[in-house]
């Protein structure tokens, strides 16, 4: 949020940040914020942090995971990394190893914007994935395309067999709500719920989505 600009699109400034590097120093400090801020949330509440393809080439990756949750305090279970193709593709091998690392130290590691791009099953073979995440394309759709029901169905009952949580991405209406909740999905994201909001306004809405 610039004071000059206004807001900026991540999609406008990460491959900026990517191109020259800076997306190292500022992945860290997201992952150290978001470990701190979920600290201070309820113990069921897990928080989920994107990792660029440039983490996994710095190779400092788990160290740094390590390091954001001792410094927080955050039990490693109640983190998840999520995880683009893009990143597996560009060194098959090695990425899968830190991803075993990671996993090791105990947190939950997500495959993001399943569906798109270079969608390979392979990638579900090489690693055990807790979560699936329906790429937002296909959600946007539902209501009026059978081809993006079909493909919805399909992935949540993969998950179902994999014993993989389905995260559909995208929801904004309460048909694409009871759609995917027809089609298996056993989470869901999107601006149904919530837009992105600043971290202080997020312990009302855990309030507001889990009365007591």
């Amino acid at each position: 949020n610039s004071a000059q600009r206004g807001e900026i699109s991540p999609a406008e400034f990460i491959p900026i940040a990517e191109e020259t590097g800076l997306i190292v120093p500022i992945g860290e400090w997201v992952l150290r914020a978001a470990c701190a801020t979920a600290a201070e949330w309820p113990h069921s509440i897990k928080v989920a942090v994107n990792l660029s393809p440039v983490q996994f080439r710095a190779r400092g990756l788990v160290a740094m995971v390590t390091n954001a949750l001792a410094s927080a305090g955050l039990d490693p279970q109640r983190l998840e990394l999520e995880v683009t193709e893009t990143a597996l593709l560009e060194d098959d091998e090695a990425t899968v190893a830190m991803l075993h690392q990671l996993r090791t130290l105990g947190v939950r590691v997500s495959l993001d914007d399943f569906g798109v791009g270079y969608s390979s099953l392979a990638y579900l073979r090489k690693f055990p994935f807790d979560t699936i995440k329906i790429d937002r394309s296909f959600v946007h759709t539902l209501g009026d395309c059978h081809e993006s029901r079909a493909i919805v169905r399909t992935i949540a009952s993969l998950g179902a067999n994999l014993g993989v949580e389905t995260t559909a991405e995208g929801v904004e209406t309460a048909e694409q709500l009871e759609l995917v909740r027809q089609a298996g999905c056993t989470a869901v994201q999107g601006f149904y719920f919530s837009r992105p909001c600043p971290a202080a306004d997020v312990t009302r809405i855990i309030e507001q989505l889990n009365p007591i």
